[in-house]
């Protein structure tokens, strides 16, 4: 349940429809309910991203990245282990690691120069034993009682999730046998190499850009990259997949060896194609990434993570609340170690695809403050998300919203917001 009197209090008084096809407005813009979420969600029982295994190559290297607002370090030990705990000094609660990346044999807080280890035991504490017999800490301290909380880490094919929470379920149970299976896809025996990172702020509440990511049917209205260039439409063989939870959801399409007929789009004068051409038309130009036919796959893990393959653009993106209506949105962009020259290329100029200002993916960072400031004065009214019915459930049709509806069905859930009754 939420943390502190007066944000339960307020929760208390919020009611949800018992339809999942309505979103309340208030839930982008209420400060309590954003402070709600740090305690029920980024500190309950759920697992968030944190970083790439590949960016912990060698004994002290290290990231630090957050949980929410959280802020936590995340190190690779000298006996090859990692770990992951609060980056948050014991003493004063200044940060320990300042650095986003980076290498150390330990960490010692800048204000008064107290000593972590790669695991984040105290180790140092400067002045301890005062000066002359003066001064310094009393002889009951323990420096062992001292050291930030750690996390329970979790690796899947390389990818580093952490929790707050001891209680969550193992990391197998908690994704589904089908999550896992689409991440082994893109991800299983092959070791990433990190070919750039981007940092996106959007002028939108967190949950907008999960909404948009989990939104299947927008991608080739809204794109018109996409649809102008073939790479995605309604048409294609494809579908969604929602995790046995809820919380996490894969869309999915392949390629059509045969033509594709355009007369869906055109019969609802959708924007499905425009005079724009490539000066360069090999940045569409691709190869079978895992021998398959699907050239688009879109994972996400709740509260906020998602691998993307677009063609050949593989990229983790962590998405990151840092205020009601603003969010961090960090990129990473990966190749393969074993990629041939010309792949690495491929993936190079497919970069463009994605990112604060990619071709296809632009779109997505205006999208959520176009709806953050067309909801500000309609807290009291719903969204709809009707498309494909009522139910959270797969479906292999990508024209639904039933990967938006089961988040909704996980979040109200997890935040213990009354349901209405029925009318």
């Amino acid at each position: 349940m939420v943390k502190g009197n007066g944000v339960a209090a307020a929760m208390a008084e919020r009611s949800w429809p018992r339809s999942l096809t309505e979103v309340p407005y208030w839930v982008f813009q209420d400060e309590d309910v954003y402070e709600a979420e740090q305690a029920n969600i980024f500190h309950g029982p759920f697992w968030s991203y944190l970083c790439l295994e590949a960016e912990l190559a060698e004994p002290g290297d290290f990231c630090a990245t957050f949980i929410g607002e959280q802020p936590v370090l995340v190190t690779r030990d000298h006996d090859g282990e990692v770990y992951a705990f609060e980056n948050r000094c014991a003493h004063r609660g200044a940060l320990i690691a300042m650095e986003h990346y980076g290498h150390a044999r330990e960490f010692t807080c800048v204000y008064h120069a107290w000593t972590y280890n790669l695991q984040g035991d105290l180790t140092g504490v400067a002045f301890e034993k005062g000066i002359n017999g003066k001064g310094g800490m009393p002889e009951s301290f323990c420096k062992a009682a001292h050291s930030p909380r750690r996390l329970r880490l979790a690796n899947v094919h390389g990818l580093i999730f952490g929790s707050l929470d001891n209680d969550v379920p193992d990391i197998e149970e908690y994704l589904g046998q089908e999550v896992l299976d689409r991440i082994e896809r893109v991800l299983g025996g092959r070791k990433p190499v990190v070919l750039g990172r981007f940092t996106q702020t959007l002028p939108n509440n967190w949950k907008l850009y999960v909404e948009n990511v989990k939104d299947s049917y927008h991608a080739s209205i809204l794109h018109l990259f996409f649809t102008t260039f073939g790479l995605n439409r309604l048409s294609q063989k494809g579908g969604i997949i929602v995790s046995e939870s809820g919380a996490h959801h894969v869309s999915w399409s392949a390629i059509d060896r045969e033509a594709e007929a355009d007369r869906y789009y055109k019969e609802q004068n959708i924007r499905s194609e425009s005079e724009y051409q490539l000066e360069d038309p090999s940045l569409v130009d691709s190869f079978s990434e895992v021998g398959d036919d699907i050239t688009l796959q879109i994972l996400s893990v709740a509260p906020g993570f998602v691998l993307q393959q677009i063609q050949n653009s593989i990229a983790v993106r962590q998405i990151l609340p840092t205020g009601v209506d603003r969010t961090n949105l960090n990129w990473t962009y990966l190749g393969f170690e074993d990629d041939t020259e010309e792949q690495r290329l491929i993936r190079m100029k497919q970069s463009n695809l994605v990112g604060p200002a990619g071709y296809v993916s632009m779109e997505d960072g205006a999208i959520g403050g176009f709806v953050q400031r067309g909801i500000a004065g309609a807290s009291t009214e719903f969204a709809t998300v009707q498309m494909g019915g009522d139910q959270a459930v797969s479906s292999e049709s990508r024209v639904t919203e039933a990967s938006i509806r089961s988040f909704w069905k996980v979040y109200r859930e997890a935040m213990g917001f009354s349901i209405e009754e029925a009318a």
